[in-house]
């Protein structure tokens, strides 16, 4: 690898000094892909290659950033390849979880007027809930409408798995109690 100095200087310099400074990073980009890639699941479809180009075009990509060295480019580019290993893995989820399928508007599938009623008393019941205890609404909000895991509503509001469970159950039993109070 060329010297630091070389590297800093053109991170910050001209655009024509994109393509130098490609030919001198990428490779640098193209083997902490590879070593990331490699603590990934067996047979992942996203390649090294494609990894790192992804992050070059995320750091040079738009507006002028200001580098402050070789590590600092370094740093942000371990980052940028966090986001496309991310971004790579929701859009794999949301394939598995039909986001391929073909969107079906609203008034062709409500339900009937008895449903509608249900929907009505439920969304009642969680308003008062969420006076009651806002973060156990969010995990019913979570869970019930939004199809999340458990595993997924914790990420989601930054809560423990064992938070998640215990607070999922004691809602359903509020609300189931509610519901049933109201229809009696």
């Amino acid at each position: 690898m060329p010297g630091t100095g070389d590297i800093t200087r053109l991170l910050n310099g001209t655009p024509d000094d994109r393509e130098r400074l490609a030919a001198l990073v990428y490779a640098e980009l193209r083997r902490i892909a590879g070593s990331v890639m490699a603590g990934e699941r067996p047979g992942h479809t996203l390649q090294p290659t494609v990894l790192a180009t992804e992050a070059w075009i995320n750091l040079t990509d738009g507006a002028n950033r200001n580098w402050q060295n070789r590590a600092h480019f370094f740093a942000v580019a371990a980052r940028a390849m966090r986001r496309v290993l991310v971004n790579y893995g929701r859009r794999r989820r949301s394939l598995k979880r039909g986001g391929d399928m073909q969107r079906i508007e609203l008034a062709e599938v409500l339900p009937r007027t008895g449903d509608i009623e249900e929907v009505v008393a439920l969304d009642q019941a969680l308003m008062h809930l969420e006076k009651l205890d806002p973060r156990q609404c969010r995990i019913v909000e979570l869970r019930y409408f939004g199809g999340l895991t458990e595993e997924e509503t914790a990420e989601v509001l930054g809560i423990s798995l064992r938070t998640v469970k215990r607070e999922w159950q004691v809602a359903r039993a509020w609300l189931f109690a509610e519901l049933r109070s109201k229809s009696d």
